[in-house]
C-alpha cells in the first residue's frame, strides 16, 4: 500500500465524517424529534453497524476483492447521505439511515485491515498513519461548524459527499492485498467466536461504544442547550482532534510498554472522568478542556482494540475480525449507548445521563482488570 495515498484517504474519509456524523442529532432536532426519538435514530447507524461490517469483511475475505468491496460501499453510503438531506417522517428517516448505515460501517473496517496488512511486522505503527484521520477531523470540524451557523445543516450534507468523492478517488488508487484463505469461512468464523479471548474484548468494545455514543449523540444537544453555537461545537471536536494525535504518534510506545489490555483499561478511567466532567459544567466553553481528554478515551481504546482483534484473528480473517471488533464497538455498544442516552436525556436529564455512564466506565474497569490475566 502506498503510505501517501493511505494518509490522504484517513485524511478524507474522517474529514468527511466530521462533516456529517456529529450534526445528525442536530439535523434530527431540527426536524421536531423528541429526545428518545433522537436517540432511536442515533443508534441505527451503529446497529446496523455490528451486522454489516462483519458481513462486508467476510465477503471480502472469501472473494479476496476488497478494493471493489470498499468502493461500492463508499459510492453507497454517499448516495444515501444525499438523501439523509431530504426531510423525511420519522419511519422513512429511519430507513434511510438503515441503508445509509449498511453501506458506511465497513468502510473503515476494510481499510485498517489493508493498512495492517501493508505494515507487516510494524503493525504497532498503525496509529501513525491514522492520526492523519484525526487530522482531516479536527480540519473539517470548525469549517463545518462555521459552515452550518452561517448557511444552515445542508452544508454538512454537502460536505460529507464531497470529501467522500474525493476519498473514492483515492480508494480506486490503494494498493489492497487480498489475502489467501486455505479453509472455509464459516469454519474461521466459528473459531473467532469460540475463541475464549473474543468474550473479554468483546465486552470491553461493547462498553467503549456504549460511552463513545452516549457522549457524541447528545453532547452537542446539551451545549446548544447551554447557550453554544454550532461555531463553537466545531471547536469542541478540534480540541478533541488535537489531544487524539499524540497518542495516535506514540500509539507503538504505548503499546509495546503496557499491552492492549491495560491500555483498555486506561482508556475506560478517562472515559469515567471525562463522562462526570460533563456533568458540571455551566458554560459552554467549559466542555474544550474536558475534549482534551478524547484522544485517551476513544484513540487509545481504538488503537489498542485494532491491534488485539489482529493479534487474535485466524489466518486470512482479519477483515472478518476487524468487522467484528468495530461492529461490536461502533455497532451494538454504540446502539446501547444512544438508546440508554436517549432514555436517560429524556427521564433525568442530560447531567445524570453523563453520571451514569461515568458509573459503567468504572464498572467495565473492575471487570477487565479482574479477568484480564486469562487473555493476555
Amino acid at each position: 500500500m502506498n503510505y501517501v495515498r493511505s494518509y490522504a484517504f484517513y485524511f478524507l474519509y474522517y474529514a468527511g465524517a466530521a462533516a456529517l456524523i456529529p450534526f445528525l442529532a442536530i439535523h434530527y432536532k431540527s426536524l421536531g424529534f423528541s429526545g428518545g426519538q433522537i436517540g432511536i435514530l442515533s443508534a441505527v447507524i451503529p446497529l446496523v453497524s455490528l451486522f454489516s461490517g462483519p458481513l462486508w469483511g467476510w465477503l471480502a475475505d472469501a472473494s479476496r476483492r476488497h478494493q471493489q468491496a470498499l468502493i461500492l460501499a463508499m459510492m453507497g453510503a454517499i448516495g444515501f447521505a444525499i438523501l439523509l438531506a431530504i426531510p423525511h417522517s420519522f419511519y422513512i428517516l429511519l430507513v434511510m439511515l438503515m441503508l445509509f448505515a449498511f453501506f458506511s460501517a465497513p468502510i473503515m473496517p476494510l481499510v485498517d485491515n489493508a493498512t495492517l496488512a501493508a505494515l507487516g511486522d510494524q503493525k504497532d505503527h498503525y496509529g501513525r498513519i491514522r492520526l492523519w484521520g484525526a487530522i482531516g477531523w479536527g480540519v473539517a470540524a470548525p469549517v463545518i461548524g462555521y459552515l452550518t451557523e452561517s448557511a444552515g445543516l445542508r452544508w454538512a450534507f454537502g460536505g460529507y459527499v464531497l470529501l467522500m468523492g474525493l476519498g473514492v478517488l483515492v480508494a480506486s488508487q490503494l494498493s489492497i492485498r487480498s489475502p489467501h484463505i486455505n479453509v472455509l469461512v464459516s469454519q474461521e468464523i466459528r473459531a473467532v467466536l469460540q475463541d475464549p479471548r473474543w468474550r473479554i474484548f468483546l465486552i470491553v468494545a461493547f462498553v467503549g461504544g456504549i460511552l463513545l455514543s452516549a457522549i457524541g449523540s447528545f453532547l452537542f444537544i446539551y451545549l446548544q442547550d447551554i447557550g453554544a453555537h454550532k461555531t463553537l461545537l466545531g471547536f469542541t471536536l478540534t480540541v478533541a482532534t488535537l489531544s487524539e494525535l499524540p497518542v495516535l504518534y506514540f500509539s507503538s510506545v504505548f503499546l509495546k510498554r503496557w499491552g492492549m489490555l491495560n491500555l483498555m483499561i486506561v482508556a475506560l478511567f478517562f472515559f469515567a472522568i471525562r463522562a462526570s466532567a460533563y456533568s458540571f459544567i455551566s458554560l459552554p466553553w467549559m466542555a474544550l478542556p474536558i475534549q482534551l481528554l478524547h484522544g485517551l478515551t476513544f484513540s487509545l481504546m481504538w488503537v489498542a482494540g485494532i491491534a488485539y482483534a489482529d493479534r487474535i484473528a485466524p489466518q486470512g480473517m482479519s477483515a472478518t475480525a476487524q468487522g467484528l471488533f468495530s461492529g461490536v464497538m461502533l455497532g451494538v455498544g454504540s446502539a446501547a449507548g444512544s438508546l440508554l442516552g436517549g432514555f436517560l436525556f429524556d427521564a433525568v436529564g442530560a447531567i445524570w445521563m453523563f453520571r451514569v455512564m461515568a458509573v459503567i466506565a468504572a464498572l467495565a474497569i473492575g471487570i477487565l482488570w479482574s479477568t484480564k490475566q486469562f487473555y493476555e
